[in-house]
Formats: structure tokens, sequence, C-alpha cells
């Protein structure tokens, strides 16, 4: 009698265990601190609590946490008031050949309203074009609390994080933040060549004249009228001589 052949296997998606989590969770961190913009999704207050989706602009906290500027008006403020449960996905597949291949993530949490002035300046450095709202009686700006992060990378590389992996350090955050003005004010009065090698040298951005808006543990932003750039640390940094060494090492580096 002949012997029945065996099924082929079906190919395994690698288990949480198995995959670099600290690499995801740095590709993940580095993706949604890189994005100006995301897509919002609200349940729907008028439908019953139908999925509904908005193209919304982002700035981030020291920490990672989404800061965003809405007018009341909007149909997603009025869905927050009722249910602030929301996520956001960042991507940057659009213009690739297969999208699927592409990574992206998706950021739950919950979203409130925030009158702290570090929130608001922070998301005017990265759109100072809002300036021009943002005083309106029916704009406020809001803070997203992340609860977990899903990370896809393309075929078998997604993973689900729970914040406290995908945060940055409070202690670190805490450090860059009570640095920033500093390193902010030095590296454009000070040292604005070594701004624009960033741009030019390391990151292929044409122009003189940049300047660095922001500082986080992940690395800094960087602006030329209105054209933005992302420099990223080789590490995060959790001092201000920490920031310091990472800004000099990278003013040294040929691109």
């Amino acid at each position: 009698m002949a012997k029945k052949s065996k099924p082929t296997p079906t190919p395994s998606v690698p288990s949480p265990n198995t995959v670099d989590r600290a690499q995801f969770a740095r590709t993940s961190r580095s993706l949604i601190r890189r994005a100006r913009a995301a897509t919002l999704s609200t349940a729907l207050k008028s439908a019953d609590g139908w999925p509904y989706g908005s193209l919304i602009t982002v700035a981030f906290d020291y920490d990672l946490s989404p800061i965003l500027l809405f007018t009341t008006l909007s149909d997603h403020t009025r869905n927050l008031a009722v249910d602030n449960r929301a996520s956001l996905l960042f991507e940057e597949t659009s213009r690739l050949k297969n999208p699927q291949t592409g990574p992206r993530v998706s950021v739950l949490g919950k979203i409130t309203k925030t009158t702290e002035p570090a929130h608001q300046r922070r998301f005017l450095a990265q759109h100072p074009e809002a300036a021009l709202y943002a005083g309106f009686g029916d704009f406020a700006f809001f803070r997203m609390s992340i609860t977990r992060v899903h990370f896809v990378g393309g075929f078998a590389k997604a993973i689900w994080f729970k914040a406290p992996d995908i945060l940055s350090d409070a202690k670190a955050s805490a450090a860059v933040a009570k640095a920033e003005k500093g390193v902010l004010s030095h590296m454009n009065e000070d040292h604005g060549d070594a701004v624009d090698h960033y741009a030019n040298a390391l990151l292929g951005r044409r122009g003189r004249g940049w300047q660095m808006t922001g500082v986080d543990p992940d690395g800094a932003d960087l602006r030329l009228g209105g054209r933005t750039a992302r420099l990223e640390f080789e590490e995060p940094v959790t001092t201000r001589r920490a920031i310091r060494e990472e800004l000099v090492r990278l003013a040294q580096l040929d691109g």
C-alpha cells in the first residue's frame, strides 16, 4: 500500500519571541517621528460608531506622544468628545511599486485636550503655518496618550508593542526637554554651518540656512523655509551632554 503523502507545512510567521523587538521598536519610532501628517480614525458620533478617517497634521512630544491641533467644528473632534479612543496610521508606502512591502505603524490611544505650552510650541515648530489660526477660539491642542502600537514592515514582519516598549524613556525625555532651548539657540546661532552639513551632506537636502527647530531623544528636526528634514541619532540620547556629543559626532561625518 502506498504511503500517504504528508501535507506541505504552512510557512509560519515569526512569533514576537523570535523577532528583534528592539529593532522593530526603533524602526517604529523613527517612522513616527519623521511624519508630519497621519490618518486619524475615530468612531463617528452620528452613525452608531462607524469608523471615520481624517487626514490630520501631527507633531510629537519628547516621549513620542502625538500632539494635534483640531477645530471644534470638525467631525473628528466631535467624535472624540463622545469617545476619545482613536488610532493614528503612519506610513511611507505610497511611492512604492508595491505599497504592501513598505513599513507602516498604527498607534492606538486616547486623545485629550492640552494647554501645556510645550505641546503648543512643539506643534507650531513643525507647522508654523498653523500659527495663523491656532489662536482662534474654535481651535485647541490635543495630545494622544499611547496605549498600543502595531508595526508592519512587510511580509512576516508584524508585531504589537505596549506603550512602555515604544515610548522614549521618561527621564531622558525630561532631560532633553530641559536642554532643548539651549541646544537650539547654540546650534542655530553658533553652528549654522553644522546644521547645513547635517541637511546637505547627511540627509541629501539642498540649500543654506537650515535651522534646527526641535530635539528629542531620538533625533532633531530641521527646517529651511517650507522644507523639513529629520536628523536621526545613532542611539537615543539621555542627557544634554549626550546630545552635544552626538551632534559633534554627526558634524564630523562626510555623509
